[in-house]
C-alpha cells in the first residue's frame, strides 16, 4: 500500500474557489491545473496579464469548461498588492489562499519600496497580501517555504543589500521568514476564533522556471539531474495536499516523504528549531506590520 498524498488524491472541489499566487508557471500552474480539473474556481494571480491568459488557454485544453479568472498582483510593489487586495475582496469569498509566487537567487535587485527583492517579494509581498485578504478567506491560508529555510537566518540590518548581497542567504532568509509568518498566522488565526487555518508545504527540489537565475554550469546539468527531482506536477503535491488534504491542521508543514524531503509522495516535513520559533515569528509578524504598512488586525 503506498502511503504519502498525489494529485490523484484531491477530492471534488465543486462549488470551492481557490486564489493562487504565481499560477502562471511551475508549482503554481500545475495546483491550478489539477484544483480546476476537480472543478474549483482558480484565480491565477499573477504579474504578467498575458503569461496568466496563456497559463489560462493551457489549463482549458487540458480541462474544457475550467472555471478560471485572473487577478494583477505584482508582489514586488505594496502599491499595487494593497489594489489587488481590494479587488478580491471585491469578489466572492476564498475557501484557499495558495501563497505559491516567488523568486530565487536574482542578481541584486530592488522592489518599488527599495527591499531587497527575494525577502520583498517571497516574503512582504504576501505578508501584505494575506493581511489584509485573509478576512475573506474562509478555509486555509497555505504559505510555500522551502529546504532552504533550514540554512535561513533573520537579519533585518540591511534590507535593501546596500551593504552586502549574498543572494543564496538572502533566498534562505525569505524562505525562513515564510515559515514563521504561517506560525505565527495560524496562531493569530486561532486566537482570533477563525475557522481559517495556515499551513505550511514546501516542494522539495523540483525544476521549475525558479532555477532561470542558477550559475551556468548548474543550469546547464539540469537535464541530467531531471531524474533525480521533482518535475514541477510532483513538486505540486504538498501544496494540494495542503489546500485540500482532510486530515490537515493548521500549523501543519508538508513536503515530500523521499529521502532528505526532495522527492516523493507528500506527507509530514520537517521544520527546523528556528522555523518554529515563538519569538522570531511575532518579531517578524511585528517587523513585517512596520515595514509594510498593513496590520492585519488579528
Amino acid at each position: 500500500m503506498r502511503s504519502g498524498f498525489t494529485a490523484d488524491d484531491v477530492a471534488d472541489q465543486s462549488g470551492r474557489r481557490f486564489l493562487i499566487t504565481g499560477a502562471n508557471a511551475g508549482i503554481g500552474f500545475e495546483a491550478a491545473r489539477v484544483l480546476a480539473a476537480r472543478g474549483a474556481h482558480v484565480v491565477l494571480a499573477c504579474r504578467d496579464a498575458a503569461r496568466a491568459e496563456a497559463a489560462m488557454e493551457r489549463i482549458r485544453a487540458d480541462v474544457p469548461g475550467a472555471e478560471l479568472s485572473f487577478l494583477s498582483l505584482d508582489l514586488a510593489d505594496l502599491d499595487q498588492v494593497k489594489a489587488a487586495a481590494q479587488a478580491a475582496l471585491a469578489g466572492p469569498r476564498i475557501d484557499g489562499l495558495i501563497d505559491n509566487a516567488g523568486v530565487m537567487i536574482p542578481p541584486r535587485t530592488l522592489t518599488k519600496q527599495g527591499f531587497e527583492l527575494q525577502f520583498g517579494v517571497n516574503h512582504l509581498g504576501h505578508f501584505a497580501f494575506v493581511g489584509l485578504v485573509h478576512p475573506h478567506v474562509e478555509d486555509r491560508i497555505v504559505i510555500t517555504a522551502s529546504l532552504a529555510h533550514k540554512s535561513g537566518a533573520m537579519d533585518y540590518s540591511d534590507l535593501d543589500a546596500s551593504r552586502s548581497y549574498h543572494p543564496w542567504q538572502r533566498y534562505q532568509m525569505s524562505k525562513l521568514a515564510n515559515l514563521l509568518h504561517m506560525v505565527e498566522l495560524d496562531r493569530r488565526l486561532g486566537a482570533a476564533g477563525r475557522r481559517a487555518q495556515a499551513i505550511g508545504c514546501h516542494p522539495g527540489v523540483a525544476l521549475t522556471e525558479l532555477t532561470r537565475h542558477l550559475p551556468f554550469p548548474l543550469r546547464s546539468m539540469t537535464p541530467l539531474a531531471t531524474p533525480f527531482f521533482n518535475s514541477a506536477a510532483q513538486g505540486a503535491w504538498p501544496t494540494l495536499q495542503a489546500a485540500t488534504g482532510a486530515h490537515v491542521q493548521g500549523g501543519d508543514y508538508l513536503g515530500p516523504q523521499g529521502l532528505g524531503e526532495v522527492t516523493g509522495r507528500s506527507g509530514p516535513a520537517r521544520a527546523t528549531r528556528a522555523g518554529r520559533d515563538a519569538k522570531l515569528a511575532r518579531e517578524l509578524w511585528e517587523r513585517s506590520v512596520d515595514l509594510t504598512g498593513v496590520d492585519p488586525g488579528i
